[in-house]
């Protein structure tokens, strides 16, 4: 009897060691499992999770649902990495939690007053999905498209799509183009093209979330803030600018020098801060267009950790989490309070279809649209 259970345990423990293994997905440095963003959307549409790695050990991870940018691993004053953006750790939570974290957003990044363009004498009516204005494209706007990735190299991710003509209203076929681009100085360039067969409005941009602290458990509103900017468009109650340009000096929108965000944002005497409920507007930038210029840096008097930002747009959005507030549960079960990042958006001036004094967002079959960004992260001890 027991010779017979001896050669069943020996037969059972061989047949274990023998049967083929499951295979352990790899985690990314930043601790995603690519497995929980392996889907299929439509029937059709493959989502993956794609990984850049730089010479300097920079990682950047990237899912072709929406463009977005997961995560950002970038060594701190004391040479550890960290992940500086909020994000999920997986598919699901992208499309069932609303949200923009690390969007391409499109076809136009910002508002546009009460959800109305002109094209030719024609007025379209756009959904309104904020304060009756049309944000970010519409409710399913492109930080919600399924593009097709390409990768090829490992510091380089092809992105490409159609919109059709009548997407969330806006008209025309646009064909789009975006390439990340991971350099060997730490800097994410992100290099946006898009053409037309009727005319209508593009302005893109990268809406990513950051936490330079790489705590976004907390506030990280004592960051320190640069802005090349003599002004800013005012906004009204809704979030839409007024047509005005107003000057910074004097005012909590003075980041011309760098001043860190906590002295800025509690200014409640200041109407647009009011508006805003913190700081949420555009600044005309000076660059005018030179994207050797730094238009603007943020950098962690915790970590060391800084961004800098390059872009031929003439204008970049200001944003410190201001409608965070705490439902919002992200990468490593961590919960989103408000102010947990900012985020700093190339981009033309909002509603500029409306402002005709303001540089054009109308593209026309036969033109090319452009726009440039660079994030480029680096250390100040």
């Amino acid at each position: 009897m027991k010779k017979t259970l001896f050669a069943a345990g020996l037969a059972l423990t061989m047949l274990t060691a023998c049967a083929p293994q499951q295979k352990k997905e790899a985690l990314t440095m930043s601790g995603l499992n690519p497995a929980k963003f392996e889907t299929t959307i439509d029937g059709t549409k493959q989502v993956h999770l794609y990984t850049l790695k730089n010479k300097a050990g920079m990682e950047v991870c990237i899912t072709n649902f929406g463009g977005r940018i997961v995560s950002i691993m970038v060594p701190d004053k004391n040479g550890d990495f960290k992940d500086v953006v909020l994000g999920f750790d997986s598919i699901a939570d992208y499309q069932n939690v609303p949200s923009d974290f690390g969007a391409i957003i499109g076809r136009y990044a910002n508002r546009i007053a009460l959800g109305k363009i002109t094209i030719d004498g024609d007025t379209i009516q756009l959904p309104t999905n904020n304060y009756g204005h049309c944000l970010h494209g519409g409710p399913q706007g492109w930080q919600y498209a399924v593009y097709d990735a390409t990768q090829p190299d490992s510091t380089t991710l092809q992105l490409a799509m159609v919109s059709p003509d009548g997407d969330m209203n806006f008209p025309g076929n646009v064909t789009v183009n975006v390439t990340y681009k991971l350099t060997e100085d730490n800097g994410i360039d992100i290099d946006y093209n898009a053409t037309t067969d009727k005319k209508t409005v593009i302005n893109m941009t990268n809406h990513s979330y950051f936490n330079l602290n790489a705590n976004p458990s907390a506030a990280t509103m004592d960051g320190i803030l640069y802005v090349a900017a003599d002004s800013i468009t005012p906004v009204d109650s809704t979030f839409m600018t007024t047509g005005d340009m107003m000057a910074v000096e004097g005012t909590p929108f003075d980041f011309r020098t760098a001043t860190p965000l906590t002295d800025r944002i509690n200014a409640s005497d200041n109407e647009q801060i009011k508006f805003g409920r913190g700081i949420d507007h555009n600044f005309v930038l000076t660059t005018k267009g030179d994207d050797t210029k730094p238009a603007a840096k943020l950098v962690s008097p915790v970590t060391g950790i800084s961004l800098t930002v390059y872009t031929n747009e003439p204008g970049i959005q200001v944003y410190t989490g201001n409608f965070l507030d705490g439902t919002v549960t992200g990468k490593r079960g961590t919960v989103y309070p408000q102010r947990a990042a900012v985020c700093l958006e190339t981009q033309h001036y909002p509603d500029t279809p409306n402002k005709p004094q303001w540089p054009t967002a109308y593209l026309e079959p036969g033109q090319k649209y452009h726009s440039h960004c660079i994030f480029k992260f680096g250390v100040e001890k």
